[in-house]
């Protein structure tokens, strides 16, 4: 028989995606922490497939538009696959303990915080992307990008969190004068491999719960396609708002529970 619970919570973060965009898949991790109680580090690799599967179909869309760079996607798996790759090599020379689950709440609540931030203030990154381009000059740019994928291949590992939000957000702050479809479809593009890459690493340490995925997903496509609907008729300002106090809520909870 089938969890309706999960098929439930796959169709309410489906909803919070499609309504929102990229960040609402933040809140896989803590929903399957508290409400599913799986252990921290399961929860991260299941969120992981999770978030992989699902942004497929919209990579191959993207693709078919023409809305990924390319030389921006390379640049950026150049850090983060290495930087996942060895930040699950580290996992599993720590092996299962209680200081790493510690250490991977502190990088969850802390993903979560940020997240927030990038969220609430998204209209700023723009103005803030072109400012910076007097600092960040067309030579420096390709070493900037290695390193900020690396960046974000260490916490995508680490928390399943910033591959979308923070991902598009360093994304828009390199290259402001990207257009907004081409920047959502490189981000895509490049969270598809580095999240399936740090899941197949959870994977293989036993963080997947296979059968609850499957429930996740089962309710997570009509959630996202009715997201998608209802998001041309309630104002951007009210969804990112209620997003941002949820994931403050559940970085504060997770990081009292560090």
């Amino acid at each position: 028989m089938f969890d309706w619970t999960a098929i439930a919570a796959g169709a309410g973060v489906g909803l919070i995606v499609g309504l929102t965009g990229v960040g609402g898949g933040s809140l896989m991790t803590p929903l399957l922490i508290s409400v599913f109680h799986l252990d921290k580090a399961v929860a991260i690799g299941t969120d992981l497939w999770f978030a992989g599967l699902t942004k497929v179909s919209g990579s191959v869309a993207h693709h078919r538009e023409g809305h990924v760079d390319y030389h921006i996607t390379k640049k950026l798996l150049l850090g983060s696959i290495p930087a996942s790759i060895a930040t699950m090599v580290f996992m599993h020379m720590e092996g299962i303990s209680k200081s790493r689950d510690s250490t991977l709440a502190y990088a969850l609540g802390i993903a979560l915080l940020l997240t927030a931030i990038t969220v609430a203030f998204r209209p700023v990154w723009h103005r803030v992307g072109m400012w910076l381009e007097r600092w960040i000059t067309r030579e420096r740019r390709p070493a900037i990008t290695v390193l900020c994928g690396a960046t974000l291949g260490v916490l995508v590992s680490l928390s399943s969190i910033g591959a979308g939000a923070l991902g598009a957000t360093m994304i828009l702050l390199l290259y402001p004068r990207l257009d907004m479809k081409r920047l959502v479809g490189t981000d895509i593009a490049h969270a598809v491999p580095l999240t399936i890459v740090a899941g197949i690493g959870h994977a293989s340490l036993g963080n997947v719960e296979w059968v609850l995925l499957i429930e996740l997903l089962a309710g997570s496509i009509p959630g996202i396609w009715v997201g998608a609907k209802l998001t041309k008729q309630l104002p951007e300002t009210i969804t990112r708002f209620a997003l941002c106090i949820c994931l403050v809520i559940a970085a504060r909870k997770i990081l009292l529970t560090a």
